[in-house]
């Protein structure tokens, strides 16, 4: 009974201490600025496109995903992207540059500690196990087409 008791206080106490957000705000806010950043991911790839009429669509889509890695990466170094992120939850998120955004926001946290220890070992803290997923899925139904 005691625990009970003692449990029921701390949920009161947690959910006393839980930030309430508004969820149609937010949802607009994941939606838009993700959208934003499909819209200027594909207006980069239209501008590769037009300035380089002899590059294929593939590569452009390649030179197009660099960018957005390199500017989400720069944004997410001078505490641009954090922002934006606290703003659009979901929507800055799920978009490449999000992933570049989990890589480079645990290596600058931990820069201090050095370019092996630090750096380079805590970069793929977050983004290391759904790299290794998607490995390890793309390897397994790659076999299973393969035999089947």
């Amino acid at each position: 009974m005691q625990y009970i008791e003692r449990n029921q206080k701390y949920i009161k106490y947690v959910e006393s201490k839980i930030p309430k957000t508004k969820s149609w705000p937010s949802l607009l806010n994941s939606f838009w600025v993700g959208g934003l950043i499909c819209v200027i991911g594909q207006s980069i790839n239209d501008l590769l496109l037009s300035i380089f009429p002899y590059l294929a669509e593939q590569s452009a889509w390649g030179y197009t995903l660099i960018i957005l890695i390199f500017f989400a990466s720069l944004l997410t170094g001078v505490g641009v992207y954090d922002r934006i992120g606290k703003f659009a939850g979901g929507g800055s998120i799920v978009p490449i540059t999000g992933f570049s955004n989990s890589i480079t926001s645990p290596a600058l946290d931990f820069k201090s500690e050095g370019i092996i220890f630090g750096m380079c070992v805590k970069m793929f803290s977050i983004a290391g196990p759904v790299i290794v997923i998607g490995i390890v899925a793309s390897t397994v139904v790659g076999l299973l087409y393969l035999i089947f």
